[in-house]
């Protein structure tokens, strides 16, 4: 069968496979325990500051964020520190991942993955790896995140930059349609 021009110009075949993944970033599946009252999720079961699953990751710190529906904060990049976010499963939320390391062996790589959406992830993001977040839901979405390293807002000691929230294209922040 023959398509019509215009549908030609346009077709193409949707990508079933696993998606891009950065060299070093990790999705950590966690177990929820649900009954008849509500539910309860462990976000990390820590020994010495080392969260189980998470390799050499030392929490030194513990936040919490909230952002407003359809909101986009990005790109934020760390020389020195790794993050692990966590977003309650109520929430709904889009992280784009782009790797800006040189050398990387993913370097150039833009991950999506949204988290919430029903499920319980720990995402960790290693420094060097670009990260912004949209809320896709109409309430306000919830963040609890975990570093290796404490903030500083001093210049001198600051290690969290940022690059523009379009720095991957506009469209990176649209939901896949299809």
């Amino acid at each position: 069968m023959e398509f019509s021009p215009d549908a030609k110009r346009v077709f193409h075949v949707q990508t079933y496979g696993a998606a891009t993944a950065i060299d070093g970033v990790r999705v950590v599946e966690l177990t929820r325990h649900a009954d008849d009252s509500g539910a309860m999720t462990e976000l990390a079961r820590l020994t010495d500051g080392r969260a189980a699953g998470l390799g050499d990751f030392s929490v030194r710190q513990v936040n919490y964020s909230e952002m407003a529906p359809g909101a986009i904060k990005a790109f934020h990049l760390h020389a020195r520190q790794t993050d692990v976010w966590f977003v309650p499963p109520s929430d709904r939320m889009l992280v784009v991942l782009l790797d800006v390391r040189e050398g990387s062996r993913t370097e150039g790589a833009r991950q999506r993955v949204v988290l919430g959406n029903g499920g319980s992830r720990l995402l960790l993001i290693p420094p060097g790896v670009a990260h912004g977040v949209r809320n896709l839901a109409e309430a306000t979405g919830r963040i609890v995140y975990l570093t290796d390293l404490h903030f500083s807002p001093e210049p001198a000691t600051c290690d969290e930059g940022r690059l523009p929230w379009d720095f991957a294209g506009k469209d990176v922040w649209e939901i896949t349609r299809g």
